[in-house]
């Protein structure tokens, strides 16, 4: 895939090492935005940043006078702003569809994977529950190239960067899930996947 730079005069205040500013980078590669990408510390946070941000949080992303301050409206956002190539179906119920698994991801895995990155509560529950949660829907990683989709839809780009930490997070995909290994190395070859990477994160699967 050919990555093709466009002007933009935005600039994405993002955590290196979060799934949520990850899932954002990649629709910013994927779709070639010219964008700043600031790799801000969580723990010491830029003054600005709090004046731009009432929740004073990351990911952040900057366009011109608009700023936005939650991934899945960032990443809307710049599939409607740089409509190629899309990352949300055209038709309404595909489209419907794409948005009630982005709704399952963040419901039932995020939250997951922030309690075992953050060390609180019962981790290895917390480890089971996001492993067998991934391997139960195991067989959809069979069926098409992308996740239930013959095209690299949003839906990817937050399964992606969750797959992308399992070796963090201490998970194991066992080798007879094939679909699931296939699948990570299509998305994790991707130009706009590998283009996305910030430091920390190549870090995490060496």
């Amino acid at each position: 895939m050919g990555v093709v730079a466009k002007r933009s005069s935005m600039t994405f205040y993002s955590d290196g090492e979060s799934h949520y500013s990850h899932r954002v980078r990649i629709v910013l590669a994927e779709k070639g935005v010219a964008v700043d990408v600031l790799d801000v510390n969580p723990n010491n946070k830029p003054e600005d940043l709090a004046s731009l941000n009432p929740y004073n949080e990351l990911p952040t992303l900057v366009d011109r006078e608009l700023v936005l301050y939650q991934p899945e409206i960032m990443m809307e956002y710049l599939d409607e702003r740089f409509p190629h190539p899309p990352l949300l179906p055209v038709y309404p119920v595909a489209r419907a569809q794409s948005r009630l698994w982005m709704y399952r991801i963040e419901r039932d895995w995020s939250p997951l994977v922030d309690q075992i990155l953050a060390g609180e509560g019962d981790i290895d529950a917390a480890r089971k529950s996001l492993q067998d949660s991934i391997l139960a829907v195991a067989p959809i990683f069979e069926e098409k190239p992308y996740f239930m989709s013959d095209d690299f839809t949003v839906v990817d780009c937050l399964v992606g960067p969750i797959l992308w930490r399992v070796k963090q997070l201490g998970i194991e995909i066992p080798d007879s899930f094939k679909g699931v290994h296939n699948y990570m190395i299509r998305i994790f070859d991707r130009e706009s996947f590998q283009a996305s990477l910030s430091e920390a994160e190549r870090e995490m699967r060496l």
